[in-house]
């Protein structure tokens, strides 16, 4: 061990005297994809927006860290628009509802999507430029990754239930229940085998519309604003957000009517542009 200690320090030595004295560091132009980090831990909801911009780009032979002649920075699933800055791409961004409006900084966007008409709504009374193709890109998992995750011919779970963060407590003691926290393709794979997903979670609904499986909303806390899921379920063709308010009230309700999403516009409006700038 002694050997290796001495070995390892004698190559750092080497690569001091090697090295310049002021190396100039590396900035590439590259595309920035913004998506919330938890300093907490990897909520899958919002891990969705790598995975579905790293396939759908990579599908058309396009790289985030491809070198370009100037940077750009994407903002594709979540409710993150206060976090946008002016010259900033919108692919299926939504707002928060919780976050003051005077935190949107913003003056202008490059919008070629958004979550659903209450996002629109937002960003044309400040004056964007908003077209009228709505949808959270994380309803576009079981197309993308449909070979990663079949459609099984038969459930196998009754009933999943999926909480959001500030919910996960709340459903201790629970069966079946899928932690946001746990990596993305178990969560994506445990709700595509469901029969029924009562969600807290407004990725949980998302994944679970993206596969087919019939789902209802639970609200078991108010620490979340309706706004999101209501942008939502307009998006994808819904006429209103159905709640439910108890374990046992879920169980018993029907699922939330089927969704009739324009997946073919979503996915045509992805910025591809970009790479040729």
């Amino acid at each position: 061990m002694n050997k290796i200690l001495r070995t390892v320090r004698d190559l750092a030595r080497r690569d001091r005297r090697l090295a310049p004295a002021s190396p100039v560091p590396f900035q590439a132009k590259t595309i920035e994809l913004f998506y919330w980090k938890s300093p907490v831990a990897v909520n899958f909801g919002d891990y969705l927006s790598s995975v579905i911009v790293n396939k759908i780009a990579a599908d058309a032979d396009c790289f985030l860290d491809e070198e370009r002649p100037t940077p750009a920075r994407l903002l594709a699933v979540g409710s993150i628009l206060h976090f946008a800055r002016d010259g900033d791409v919108v692919w299926g961004s939504g707002v928060n509802g919780k976050v003051p409006v005077e935190r949107h900084i913003f003056r202008w966007l490059d919008v070629r999507a958004v979550r659903g008409p209450l996002t629109r709504d937002f960003l044309t009374r400040r004056g964007i430029d908003v077209p009228e193709v709505f949808g959270d890109p994380g309803i576009l998992v079981a197309e993308l990754l449909g070979a990663r995750f079949p459609k099984s011919a038969e459930r196998k779970t009754p009933v999943a239930f999926v909480p959001n963060l500030h919910d996960l407590p709340k459903m201790d003691g629970w069966e079946n229940v899928i932690s946001p926290l746990d990596p993305w393709a178990t969560v994506v794979r445990r709700i595509s085998q469901a029969s029924l997903v009562i969600s807290t979670s407004l990725h949980g609904l998302v994944v679970a519309d993206a596969f087919g499986v019939p789902c209802t909303y639970l609200r078991l806390s108010e620490e979340e604003n309706t706004l999101k899921y209501e942008d939502y379920v307009l998006g994808v063709g819904r006429r209103r957000l159905d709640v439910t308010r108890s374990r046992e009230e879920a169980v018993r309700a029907s699922p939330m009517d089927p969704v009739s999403p324009d997946l073919a516009r979503l996915k045509a409006s992805f910025p591809y542009d970009l790479w040729d700038r």
